[in-house]
């Protein structure tokens, strides 16, 4: 009573279906490289932009490290120069 009953699927008519060949495309002499080329230049340029502005802001953040570390020293010189007074 309480299993529903699901309606009969009828069966499709079995139809023979011929694959369609496909043939793999052929490089002619009369096509160019150069639509690829500029593809491979524009990813390359890209990389090494992406390159560049990785290391100027790794440099950055060293600089600031040894920025911040000699005024830790000089700061922590001069305090203690005042506390032998």
């Amino acid at each position: 009573m309480l299993h529903p009953k699901l309606p009969d699927i009828p069966t499709p008519p079995t139809t023979t279906v011929t694959p369609q060949q496909t043939q793999a495309p052929t490089f002619s002499a009369s096509r160019t490289v150069v639509p690829y080329v500029g593809v491979g230049i524009g990813a390359v340029a890209a990389v090494v932009v992406v390159g560049i502005v990785l290391t100027a802001l790794l440099a950055a953040v060293a600089v600031s490290a040894v920025s911040v570390a000699v005024a830790v020293v000089v700061l922590r010189s001069l305090l203690s120069s005042v506390n032998k007074r």
